[in-house]
């Protein structure tokens, strides 16, 4: 049996912000459990949903070092769909009513968390032969296995690995508190180290020291090698090339199955989606005050509302595209000034844009189920999981070829019959603008080839099995079997 732990700051279904808590929650649960035993760590957080604290039961606690100060570390536990979840327990440092706050706090508090995670592990009884890192709030660990820990018995022959879900975070800080914080010797704060531009930066720290590197989509591991996704670490990705490899996402299939979904009005599947998924669009035609019309052709967009996810160039073409025959229902929330943009763009064009900002579970299953088409210019996209479930619900993506959106969305090609979406090259909202409107005439125009496509789309399978064969080829890699 091969030990492997999973280290994050974020979970589903405990704490979520965002597509990390999808992935530490859904991944363990498909890997080969004859050969495989895949536990998670997160933090025990005081703003998490009282109903899974209830649940918890108190495993131990200690006192550990942090540089110069003494710190409680409780450990709690949960077997939560066959998986064992730790819980590491400090209200001075997990209290409050986000998992993130300001980020000198932020440094602190998962410098805390990464040596309590390491610290618990004798007394929890569960000995990895692999610690798995998820993003930069976990990025000293690493670093910490090669450092004091590499000294005891237990973790002499532990292996890391260090995955980046969005290379943009970095756990960045001045270097003379990030030493007091750790108690790191300066030796670690060198270029070649946790040094970088003169701060200490926690994802750099955990991208030397891991024993192998991933990301979440095979596109985005050549794009960040390069200076303009590489976010000033390409130096050190390039360097790293052979320890990195790009594997991507994959979502639930059974909470994102439209023959089952819960919060749907009309469940359909590839076979019947023809005459059934038109239901679910009237519905929400309805429930959202747009004009009625089955025919209409509907784009949906659920996402933060930020100018990573292209919205500047929605932003400048906004007016031309509302005025073409179709429906645009938004959900999101995020920078003001988009927020602000599609309120605007829901007064103007009543009965045509639909601007939802806020964020539901419930709206989001809906729109996934009754658009047309599913609208994601990203300027960069790691992996990216909108997309995905887009393509589950026969919603055809309109996307930008860049990371994960190019490895999981075919562009159409009429001339073969092929492709599951739509997309274009370049940053460019023109470009944008031309791709929905090839898209929109071929929903209205070309109405069978359309179909086909969503019968392709449908087809597709980027359940979470698909990426744990993956995961278990690189564990046994790793490990020399």
């Amino acid at each position: 049996m091969k030990n492997v732990l999973f280290v994050a700051s974020e979970c589903v279904p405990f704490i979520k912000t965002g597509g990390l808590a999808d992935v530490v929650g859904s991944l363990p649960k498909c890997f080969n459990k004859d050969e495989f035993d895949v536990r998670v760590i997160i933090p025990k957080y005081m703003c998490m949903k009282e109903e899974y604290k209830n649940q918890l039961e108190y495993i131990t606690h200690f006192y550990m070092d942090l540089s110069w100060r003494s710190q409680y570390v409780g450990v709690l536990h949960m077997m939560y769909e066959g998986i064992h979840y730790y819980f590491i327990d400090n209200e001075y440092y997990l209290a409050g009513p986000r998992p993130y706050g300001n980020i000198y706090e932020d440094i602190e508090k998962f410098a805390f968390f990464s040596k309590a995670a390491l610290s618990a592990l004798p007394l929890i009884g569960f000995k990895p032969d692999i610690v798995h890192c998820h993003d930069w709030q976990t990025g000293l660990i690493p670093v910490f296995l090669k450092d004091k820990f590499h000294e005891g018995e237990f973790f002499c022959n532990m292996k890391s690995i260090m995955t980046i879900h969005n290379l943009k975070f970095q756990g960045v800080w001045d270097m003379k508190t990030v030493k007091d914080i750790t108690g790191l010797p300066s030796c670690y704060f060198t270029p070649d180290k946790l040094e970088a531009y003169g701060d200490a930066n926690y994802l750099k720290g955990g991208l030397v020291y891991a024993d192998a590197i991933t990301t979440v989509s095979r596109t985005y591991a050549e794009e960040i090698k390069t200076p303009f996704y590489g976010e000033h670490l390409d130096g050190l990705l390039n360097a790293r090339a052979h320890d990195l490899r790009g594997i991507v996402n994959g979502i639930d299939y059974d909470e994102y199955n439209p023959e089952t979904d819960r919060y749907i009005v009309k469940n359909y599947n590839a076979k019947n989606f023809r005459k059934e998924k038109v239901k679910n669009k009237r519905a929400l035609q309805e429930e959202l005050g747009l004009e009625k019309d089955d025919k209409k052709f509907m784009i949906g967009i659920v996402s933060r509302l930020t100018d990573q996810k292209g919205f500047d160039l929605i932003a400048y073409m906004m007016d031309e595209m509302c005025q073409q025959d179709v429906q645009f229902v938004i959900l999101g929330t995020g920078e003001e000034k988009y927020e602000n943009m599609f309120r605007h763009f829901a007064w103007k064009y009543q009965g045509k844009v639909s601007a939802n900002i806020f964020y539901s579970e419930a709206m989001s299953h809906k729109i996934y189920a009754s658009c047309d088409a599913f609208l994601m210019p990203s300027l960069f996209e790691p992996c990216g999981l909108s997309q995905l479930m887009s393509l589950r619900y026969g919603t055809l993506p309109i996307v930008r070829e860049t990371g994960g959106l190019k490895d999981t969305v075919i562009p159409y090609n009429e001339y073969e019959g092929t492709g599951t979406g739509f997309s274009f090259a370049n940053y460019n909202a023109h470009e944008m603008f031309n791709t929905l409107k090839y898209a929109q005439y071929i929903y209205y125009e070309k109405k069978r080839e359309w179909n086909k496509m969503v019968d392709r789309a449908m087809a597709a399978d980027f359940s979470w099995a698909n990426s744990a064969k993956q995961y278990e080829e690189m564990y046994n890699w790793m490990l020399g079997c």
